[in-house]
């Protein structure tokens, strides 16, 4: 794992700028890692394009032009998606320069070096929304023979927040516990700002707080490395009440109904690229 600032880095296109695609461009921006006007993106119609434009990025809605300008190329496309634009490049792929990076769920490397014909490096990467404001948590993976594409793409995710290279099959298991547990931990803060709301606050107020909480919770974690158990003995005392308020919610399933989200997420997107083909 390492969060280093890294050396600047090639220009690179992005293909499929939605949500995951302007969040992975817009970090970059922010990070200094490069400059808009460096990072092309592409989506099919260019109307969606527009702000992205506005923003300084290249623009288009010619994949065929993004690739060949670019040695690195970003997938990030829906998984029903993915197939035609593989074999839509494909031809203008070349294996002396070329690098594909994938965020696409539930594909693997192998499915796409079929559809690729061999002639791109391939890596799987799996940031997650909070690239755009540098703190995001990206898992990567890449074959043994891949392993130059992998240092070539490990530099940029390290930009935009902390990277982890695992073994491909665990990509189902961090998509669920790091790209799907951005909106499991946002949804824990929102229950307990609305918590906060009953107790008193107005909302703006007890969202500000409980968010502010949840940053500085996960702070102490990665500050000292210790289990979370170990911080949260530091603030529950007998018959306190912070160990009435955590025994309660773990009556009403909190821990498990956690757990049981992510295990659930991980088992759908293994189907989710193949449902789509």
């Amino acid at each position: 794992m390492n969060n280093s600032q890294p050396l600047a880095v090639k220009p690179l296109a992005i293909l499929g700028a939605g949500n995951i695609g302007t969040a992975i461009a817009r970090g970059l921006v922010t990070a200094g890692l490069l400059p808009a006007g460096k990072i092309t993106l592409t989506r099919r119609h260019a109307d969606k394009l527009q702000n992205l434009t506005a923003e300084g990025f290249v623009t288009t809605t010619d994949n065929h032009a993004a690739v060949a300008a670019n040695d690195l190329v970003i997938v990030a496309v829906e998984p029903g998606q993915l197939n035609d634009l593989l074999a839509m490049i494909c031809p203008t792929l070349d294996p002396k320069r070329h690098t594909v990076v994938s965020v696409v769920s539930g594909a693997t490397i192998e499915d796409m070096q079929k559809l690729l014909k061999g002639r791109a490096s391939v890596v799987r990467a799996m940031p997650n929304t909070a690239i755009a404001v540098g703190e995001s948590m990206t898992c990567l993976s890449a074959l043994e023979a891949d392993q130059s594409g992998l240092q070539l793409a490990e530099p940029i995710f390290r930009a935009v927040g902390t990277t982890l290279i695992i073994d491909e099959e665990q990509m189902s298991a961090a998509t669920a516990l790091c790209a799907c547990g951005t909106a499991f931990f946002l949804r824990a803060i929102r229950a307990a700002s609305q918590g906060g709301i009953e107790i008193g606050f107005h909302s703006n107020d007890a969202l500000a707080m409980a968010a502010q909480t949840a940053k500085g919770a996960a702070a102490l974690l990665l500050a000292r490395g210790l289990h979370p158990e170990r911080e949260i003995d530091r603030v529950t005392t007998p018959r306190g009440a912070t160990i009435s308020g955590l025994n309660e919610m773990e009556h009403q399933g909190f821990s498990s109904a956690l757990i049981r989200g992510i295990t659930t997420s991980a088992t759908k997107v293994d189907r989710l690229y193949r449902k789509d083909n």
